[in-house]
């Protein structure tokens, strides 16, 4: 008797974990748009950091990321390509403002490293990943009449 249905490989446990950690990469990307949108309608510093009364590069800089991180958040918890994509958009700003920029952002240190080791473990993950698929595949190769 014949199935009509596609056969899925089964996820391994490295997969697994990977697709965990992008969750809660995807986690932390809402809540920073989510504090970028804050800022921007007054609700944090005081009603400071109202859009109309920012500076030019921060209602560049906040506007930007606040549309850009729930979309990557929305991304990585879906598990598709584009999603740490705009992950790597939104962090790669953030590392430009607070990094090359300091005199007008100011600094962040712990927020560089949060997304550089976000970015290493991600790295780390897919080399893994590649590896266990390159490995199945030389040993579905050897199995073969």
């Amino acid at each position: 008797m014949a199935l009509d249905s596609v056969k899925v490989p089964k996820l391994s446990l490295i997969e697994t974990v990977f697709g965990l950690f992008l969750r809660l990469v995807s986690v932390s990307c809402f809540w920073f748009g989510l504090n970028y949108w804050a800022m921007l309608i007054g609700f944090s510093f005081g009603g400071g950091g109202r859009f109309d009364l920012l500076p030019v590069p921060w209602r560049v800089a906040a506007t930007a990321l606040a549309v850009v991180y729930p979309v990557a958040a929305l991304g990585l918890w879906l598990l598709v390509s584009w999603g740490p994509v705009l992950w790597v958009v939104a962090a790669g700003a953030e590392v430009v403002m607070f990094a090359v920029y300091p005199q007008i952002f100011g600094e962040k240190p712990l927020l560089l490293i949060l997304h550089g080791s976000v970015a290493v473990t991600f790295v780390l993950f897919r080399a893994a990943i590649f590896h266990q698929r390159a490995k199945q595949a030389r040993a579905a190769r050897i199995d073969l009449p």
